[in-house]
């Protein structure tokens, strides 16, 4: 109860306020409003819209729960997002998810349209978008030819200049840790939207990075230096960033064994093709036409974004001005940074980390772990001073 009458008084000031950030952090008393209760679903309201949570009425399924298509009586569709009840984690990211997106408004971020809190049930309600997610498509090739490439570049686009808001504009810091292509939804136009902020962390002040030992992500996305040392800062973003282009301008997922041993790791392929100049090898066959200045550049750009080294690794304002300006120069990239090799786990690490290698993980739905060894000699000490 304590948590649904915070989140009342939250969401009657963002509704006084039409939507605008608050740096009161929704801690102050609120009267008590009727419009406030257009934005708290009641349960059943919820049941009745998505068809008492149909199998056919499902979406998808997130890290934390299912998510399902609902018609309120009103005629708007709308997204459901339903914790899952065995989930052990999930009330934190939930509540988390409410908190973070209450503050948040911006075109290329999803909406937050209300929420339910009763008994154990927890839900989030979104604004609807039609063509669900980008993994849908981009890895589909019967659907991938509908991303022609100005649709593609308007994604890595639009996704960076979302990024950009949570890192520099929002009114508190946002690293969002989970950057990926299920997590980027697209509207009716295949605009881009970044959603589940579940894992989203919040940077107060001028804060810039954080050493944590609970690491959570997606294997394949998630930067060398928090895999391994816990080290959250805005880059870690920056690097899942990189790795989301190179797979838009591939078509293809970041580590597919099936593909054989030499192109199985998105990463290292796009680096080997590049140190031997064959770096447009690796645009999607499937395209057609395209402009070659901006897919070259967009690979280079994901390989500065996945570098091994923090320092050199762009910002997200950097990487916007890149996208937008035809006379921007870029550098060359180095290294890039070791991926996890297995899966699209979302993961809980709590282990310590000894001189030589490994960390421990272990599926957030389940009890089971596996382990990755990695060798940190691979990643420069120096890597690890954060530069903005």
């Amino acid at each position: 109860m304590r948590f649904l009458s915070w989140l009342c008084k939250c969401l009657e000031k963002r509704l006084k306020r039409g939507g605008a950030a608050s740096d009161d952090g929704c801690g102050d008393d609120a009267n008590d409003g009727g419009d406030t209760w257009d934005l708290i679903f009641p349960l059943q309201t919820l049941q009745l819209a998505t068809n008492f949570f149909s199998d056919l009425n499902q979406l998808g399924h997130g890290g934390f729960g299912p998510v399902f298509k609902g018609l309120m009586p009103n005629g708007q569709e709308v997204a459901v997002k339903k914790l899952s009840l065995a989930s052990r984690q999930g009330i934190r990211e939930f509540t988390n998810e409410v908190k973070l997106l209450l503050k948040l408004q911006h075109k290329n971020l999803v909406i937050l349209l209300g929420c339910c809190a009763e008994g154990r049930e927890k839900m989030l309600v979104y604004e609807y978008l039609p063509n669900k997610s980008l993994d849908h498509f981009l890895f589909d090739k019967r659907k991938s030819s509908s991303l022609d490439w100005t649709t593609r570049f308007r994604i890595i686009t639009g996704v960076a200049r979302g990024l950009l808001y949570l890192h520099e504009e929002a009114p508190e810091r946002i690293i969002h840790r989970d950057i990926k292509a299920s997590n980027i939804l697209l509207d009716e136009k295949l605009n881009p939207k970044i959603s589940d902020f579940g894992l989203a962390r919040l940077f107060p002040g001028e804060d810039t990075h954080v050493q944590t030992f609970r690491i959570s992500g997606t294997h394949g996305y998630m930067a060398p230096e928090y895999a391994l040392r816990g080290y959250l800062s805005v880059k870690t973003d920056v690097f899942s960033y990189g790795v989301l282009v190179l797979e838009i301008v591939s078509g293809r997922k970041n580590h597919d064994k099936q593909l054989g041993a030499e192109k199985a790791d998105l990463l290292n392929y796009a680096w080997t093709l590049y140190q031997g100049g064959k770096i447009m090898d690796l645009i999607d066959p499937t395209l057609g036409k395209y402009n070659g200045d901006e897919a070259a550049m967009c690979i280079q750009l994901g390989l500065l974004c996945c570098q091994a080294s923090i320092i050199d690794r762009p910002d997200m304002n950097s990487v916007h001005l890149m996208l937008s300006s035809d006379s921007f120069t870029l550098p060359r990239p180095g290294k890039p940074g070791i991926q996890g090799r297995v899966g699209h786990w979302t993961t809980t690490t709590t282990s310590a980390f000894t001189n030589t290698t490994a960390s421990s993980a272990t599926k957030a739905s389940g009890g089971s772990s596996f382990v990755e060894d990695y060798s940190r000699n691979s990643i420069s000490t120096s890597s690890f001073d954060e530069g903005r």
